[in-house]
């Protein structure tokens, strides 16, 4: 009879094992996936925003090449051309190369883009990053 129960409680604590293994991997795979959304949700750059025409791209690039002013200058002509999300990220670009010339107009346009957003908008991450710096 022993021999029986010491089977069964063997038996039991592989089943056990088993059971624990295979709800271990369920839970890795799940953080993986998490992982993966998470990742993929994060913009590290402008390019990958939808809302700016492609004959813009190429002067968008130059004034960027040449600093705050130029910036200024290609939002002023080019701005209603633009639609969110790529103009906030345009215009927070805009605000981290004028930061040191005129920090007023940096935070004044920050502030401007955080109000436009909303917390779903995929350059919110960017708008929080910054935050600590604008505000």
């Amino acid at each position: 009879m022993t021999k029986l129960i010491t089977i069964l409680i063997i038996v039991a604590a592989l089943w056990g094992g088993w059971q624990l293994f295979v709800y271990w991997d369920k839970v890795k795979q799940e953080d993986e996936v998490a992982a993966k959304k998470k990742a993929q949700s994060e913009i590290t750059s402008g390019e990958q925003l939808s809302g700016m025409p492609n004959s813009l791209e190429s002067s968008y690039q130059a004034a960027k090449n040449k600093g705050g002013t130029a910036m200024k200058n290609w939002l002023k002509l080019n701005g209603r051309s633009v639609q969110d999300p790529r103009k906030a990220w345009i215009e927070l670009e805009y605000c981290v190369a004028i930061a040191r010339e005129d920090p007023a107009e940096a935070r004044r346009t920050f502030a401007a883009v955080k109000s436009r957003l909303a917390p779903s908008s995929p350059v919110w991450p960017r708008v929080k990053q910054l935050e600590k710096t604008y505000e």
